[in-house]
């Protein structure tokens, strides 16, 4: 089982002179879901190398169980140092994809031709894609093969305006992710702000914000043992 994990390589807040990232909680928690489990993990980012940390969940008010892990191991660390870039990564090496969010998604991740390439490929092999928080902005230009926008007729959820104006940057970000999700056809819904919320529509995954990030790794692993139980049943079929 492996399983790739793709983060933002986007440091700047927009206009305001402060910096952004990805969200540790949201790399920190899928990643001991995925690598208890028994999964071999790759990071990417499309710059490649140590991708940048919103200094905000670095803060000590923001820190968990998995974020505290993830600081003490060495092998984690290693690996959030070198990722890989992602323009050289291929989804047909992949089990699964998973976005962590942060405000960096909102940039790059939701432009960047290799990451919607990575969609799009990924969705139509039918293997689980994940994404949470803010990285669900990244499937707002990815087309389903069919061509109309992925989400179109989806059940998806993400980071939600009334989440995006609690914390002050609804005129900061380049777009509500909500509204951007809901324009492009999704049924868009939510649970209370900052809860866990995750909805699952085919083999797409979206959790709301950085407390659904565990939940949204744990459906993935059931969607993945349930295509190996799919995949084993049919292959014992007779002829």
């Amino acid at each position: 089982m492996r399983i790739l994990m793709v983060l933002t390589s986007h440091a700047t807040l927009g206009n305001t002179g402060k910096r952004t990232g990805f969200w540790l909680e949201e790399l920190a928690a899928p990643y001991y879901v995925f690598r208890d489990a028994g999964a071999t993990i790759d990071l990417a980012s499309p710059q490649g190398g140590e991708p940048p940390l919103d200094p905000k969940s670095d803060a000590p008010d923001a820190q968990t169980e998995h974020t505290r892990r993830f600081r003490n191991d060495a092998a984690a660390q290693r690996a959030l140092a070198t990722t890989k870039k992602l323009a050289t990564v291929s989804a047909s090496d992949y089990d699964a994809v998973f976005y962590p969010g942060g405000h960096g998604p909102m940039w790059d991740l939701v432009k960047d031709p290799a990451s919607i390439e990575l969609i799009e490929k990924t969705f139509a092999s039918g293997k689980p894609l994940a994404a949470v928080c803010h990285a669900p902005g990244a499937l707002r230009d990815a087309r389903a093969p069919d061509g109309s926008p992925l989400v179109r007729g989806r059940d998806v959820t993400g980071f939600t305006n009334e989440e995006e104006a609690a914390v002050g940057l609804t005129d900061v970000v380049p777009f509500l992710l909500e509204d951007a999700l809901k324009e492009k056809g999704a049924r868009f819904s939510k649970g209370p702000l900052w809860k866990p919320y995750v909805r699952v529509d085919a083999n797409l995954i979206t959790g709301q914000n950085p407390a659904s990030s565990a939940d949204a790794a744990r459906a993935l692993l059931a969607m993945l043992a349930k295509r190996r139980t799919t995949d084993t049943a049919r292959a014992s079929a007779p002829t």
